[in-house]
């Protein structure tokens, strides 16, 4: 039977095909010194950190299968030395942000939290709910036009939005419209919309320019990475009400939220679950033990 080395927790499907199919160890509980000979795979989330002393210590590790969107956290370089090969499970969670991505555009021009407090403080009695803004037939700008984007992009549609674009190359394909600049898409749309970083994304790519441009007419929703986006220039756009309101999913340093953006007017902040679902971490587990299984078949 394969050894494998369980690095972090998994989900629980996957953990139960796991441990019926292969003899799984746990990194914190290898109780025989032998099977660090024996152990041929790690395994893990995206969340565990497996660097180049992690595998020294494992002579025959030969793979390392990441239940995950990314592999940032794995040595790649260090793997690529010990012909070690690497894999994930990028793109299976694509219908799980991008709806949640809806859902935070909807949140943000809606104040849907806010009013759910409204409502559990008793503060109806006292009088109406402020009025809210629509969110069909806006126009949305999506910083990219990767896989999450176009699906993005085709829910939109549903809520009869207009749909521009700014990217590094244009993408014609797409059948929307494109914007050279991120600066000059803040300034066309409603809602701008960072829906995944992409590998040559510079950081701190919304600055004070691009929210001036956004104007308070403008919504910001950011599920890219945290060093997109300029958080002091946020926080004072967000207090001097120079744009609408914004929501964020990624955090520098999660789970602790800064007190400036907890205290921020007009912000949904949510815990980094744009594809927290069941359904969406049990295709990633499918995916991990299926890429398992290529490379360890039966009579291996």
């Amino acid at each position: 039977m394969i050894n494998i080395l369980r690095v972090s927790n998994l989900p629980h499907d996957m953990l139960s095909v796991l441990q019926t199919t292969y003899l799984v160890h746990d990194r914190d509980h290898i109780t025989d010194p032998g099977a660090l000979g024996r152990i041929r795979a790690m395994v893990g989330t995206d969340s565990a950190v497996i660097d180049k002393k992690l595998m020294m210590l494992f002579p025959a590790v030969e793979m390392i299968c990441i239940c995950g969107e990314s592999t940032k956290h794995v040595d790649l370089a260090a793997a690529a030395q010990r012909n070690i090969v690497v894999k994930h499970t990028p793109n299976v969670y694509i219908p799980d942000a991008a709806e949640f991505a809806i859902g935070l555009m909807l949140a943000a021009c809606r104040r849907i939290a806010n009013a759910d407090r409204f409502v559990r403080n008793s503060d109806w009695v006292d009088g109406p709910y402020p009025l809210t803004r629509r969110m069909s037939g806006a126009r949305l700008g999506l910083v990219g036009m990767g896989d999450m984007a176009q699906v993005i992009a085709k829910r939109a549609l549903a809520f009869d939005m207009h749909i521009s674009y700014t990217a590094q190359q244009e993408v014609p394909s797409s059948g929307y419209q494109f914007v050279a600049n991120v600066n000059d898409l803040a300034a066309a749309v409603d809602f701008l919309v960072l829906p995944e970083a992409g590998p040559d994304a510079p950081p701190k790519l919304i600055t004070a320019p691009v929210l001036q441009a956004l104007a308070l007419k403008g919504y910001l929703v950011n599920m890219a990475s945290a060093g997109a986006v300029d958080t002091a220039a946020l926080v004072d756009a967000l207090q001097k009400k120079v744009i609408a309101g914004a929501a964020l999913d990624v955090f520098a340093e999660e789970p602790r939220v800064p007190a400036e953006l907890r205290n921020s007017p007009n912000l949904v902040l949510t815990p980094h679950m744009g594809s927290a679902t069941h359904e969406a971490r049990k295709a990633m587990g499918d995916m991990a033990l299926r890429h398992l299984a290529a490379h360890f078949p039966p009579e291996s």
